[in-house]
């Protein structure tokens, strides 16, 4: 069984794309959509609040990394947060009301991965050391997983993440 990886960008990337895999399941018709909501629920906040307490902070040392455009990730962080809750308090899975708010989130965490990617990731991938992106991914992961174990993609948690934003 391979190792998964300890680099923080690679980490990042990883999440990244099961979040893309995740839109398009709660797309699909023939797929468990309700299913692949709370999965991606608890992933974005898991993930998002793990590069906020865990690399967010550490990046911003660096002076080739942006301190701008890390603030303004953790601003999109919040506004995928709220499209996340209007999605999560539609009532019927499926219905034309659930397509619209499914398409702002998607709209609006799609813009944020793609800009995380282009500066920030980018960025620490040339700029931060191996070992220092691989403590920096340790940090990242045992952050996640306490999130997750914590039921984080619940609707009154995520509620509770946009009032402390």
């Amino acid at each position: 069984m391979a190792q998964q990886s300890q680099d923080v960008v690679e980490l990042i990337l990883d999440d990244h794309r099961r979040m893309e895999e995740l839109f398009r399941r709660m797309r699909s018709v023939e797929d468990d959509r309700a299913g692949a909501l709370r999965e991606f629920s608890a992933l974005l906040i898991a993930h998002g609040e793990a590069e906020e307490d865990a690399v967010y902070p550490a990046l911003k040392r660096y002076k080739h990394i942006d301190d701008e455009e890390v603030e303004h990730g953790s601003e999109e962080h919040t506004e995928g947060n709220e499209a996340l809750l209007a999605l999560l308090e539609v009532k019927e899975v499926g219905s034309d009301e659930w397509d619209e708010k499914l398409e702002e989130l998607v709209e609006a965490v799609t813009h944020h991965l793609d800009e995380e990617e282009r500066t920030i990731l980018n960025g620490a991938r040339e700029n931060v050391a191996d070992d220092r992106r691989a403590e920096l991914g340790a940090a990242f992961l045992r952050a996640r997983e306490e999130y997750l174990k914590d039921d984080c993609g619940s609707v009154e948690n995520v509620r509770k993440v946009i009032e402390k934003a």
